[in-house]
């Protein structure tokens, strides 16, 4: 048998989870995040938990950071010299500060300096992963870095910073959850450390989704799905992730599509085409997630085919449409980018652990599905 690999940072989950950030008081420590979370108090939130620190913040950080953001971020910290970096924010700011933190440590090269990661969204899984997505902007792409070196050291799940994130940010993430989870399963590294953690993250997602779309401030659901979210982290950092990632880093970069919302459009797709000549294996587990979601059917094929269905009718109730034209997207526009697409996606890193080995006009016969 292969050999694998399954890290984790240290993670304090539960609503007093914050108060862990005691343990940095006297440090220096550097802030990575966004605008808005300077403006709403929520980095106060945090400095007021490790009052002796000595605090510097960076709160540039842009959706889909670019290269440009490391070396600002960098350049803001290199006199303070940060002992910890602590990410706050959605994906984007986890991933700016993972790579902010890398080029600071190639800076000082004795200098190591511990990252803390504290999501205030339930979707990428960025705190507990070895993934960084970074935008070419000039080209439209969209490149996952991967190293052991950006995992984080600590992951903090607080359920009070999600509770203001607006519904339709809420299920675009919380369908990411799903994508992450249920192609962590079926990838071709999954083992028993993964598919644990990806069964519970699918169950979990699958009732508390809905329940935080029918009430935002349902504290309970909003902690299940950020525990989820992590779990997923875990998954498919350990097993990797297939082609609906490969193809929504290339589609979503280029015509900037939310990465949750093209991911909940493909993954029905995607799993039609993963289970068509597919291996017992494969069929088996996609059983198994039809299961886990509440699907009884004894036949592979008819339960993949109901979770197919099953899922696309919970992409209409959260209001996410089928096809890149139900978002107004002009078919002109695919058709141009075609090439680039097509080929983005072949070599992007997450297809590389699809279960069903895909060529070019694989890509192009998907694309046109889910242009519509």
């Amino acid at each position: 048998m292969a050999s694998y690999s399954f890290s984790c940072p240290d993670i304090y989950f539960g609503e007093e989870a914050i108060t862990s950030l005691s343990q940095f008081n006297g440090k220096r420590v550097g802030i990575v995040t966004d605008d808005f979370m300077v403006t709403s108090g929520k980095t106060r939130y945090l400095i007021n938990y490790m009052p002796q620190a000595s605090v510097s913040i960076f709160g540039e950080v842009k959706p889909d950071p670019d290269i440009d953001i490391l070396t600002a971020g960098a350049a803001h910290f290199k006199t303070f010299k940060p002992e910890v970096i602590i990410a706050l924010g959605g994906g984007s700011s986890l991933d700016a500060a993972k790579g902010i933190k890398v080029t600071l440590e190639e800076y000082f090269a004795s200098h190591h300096i511990d990252l803390i990661a504290i999501p205030t969204t339930s979707g990428s899984g960025s705190e507990v992963t070895s993934y960084a997505i970074i935008s070419d902007p000039k080209n439209g792409r969209k490149y996952p870095l991967i190293s052991g070196h950006l995992v984080p050291d600590i992951a903090i799940l607080d359920p009070n910073l999600v509770l203001t994130v607006p519904r339709h940010v809420a299920v675009d993430t919380g369908m990411d959850v799903l994508t992450h989870a249920i192609e962590a399963f079926v990838a071709t590294g999954a083992n028993d450390f993964s598919d644990a953690l990806a069964e519970k993250s699918i169950a979990l997602t699958w009732r508390y989704l809905p329940q935080v779309f029918n009430d935002e401030k349902d504290i309970l659901a909003r902690t299940h799905m950020h525990n989820a979210s992590c779990m997923a982290g875990m998954a498919f950092n350990a097993a990797g992730l297939g082609l609906v990632h490969g193809m929504a880093h290339a589609i979503g970069g280029m015509l900037h599509i939310p990465h949750g919302k093209i991911n909940a459009m493909l993954l029905p797709i995607i799993i039609d085409f993963n289970s068509k000549q597919a291996s017992t294996h494969t069929r088996d587990r996609y059983h198994r997630c039809a299961q886990i979601m509440g699907i009884d059917h004894a036949v592979p094929e008819q339960a993949i085919a109901q979770m197919t269905q099953a899922i696309r009718q919970i992409n209409r109730h959260f209001g996410i449409p089928a096809t890149l034209n139900a978002l107004g997207i002009e078919r002109a526009k695919i058709s141009t980018l075609r090439a680039a697409l097509v080929s983005s996606a072949l070599v992007d890193g997450c297809t590389a652990s699809n279960p069903r080995p895909v060529n070019p006009q694989d890509v192009e016969a998907l694309i046109d599905q889910v242009t519509g």
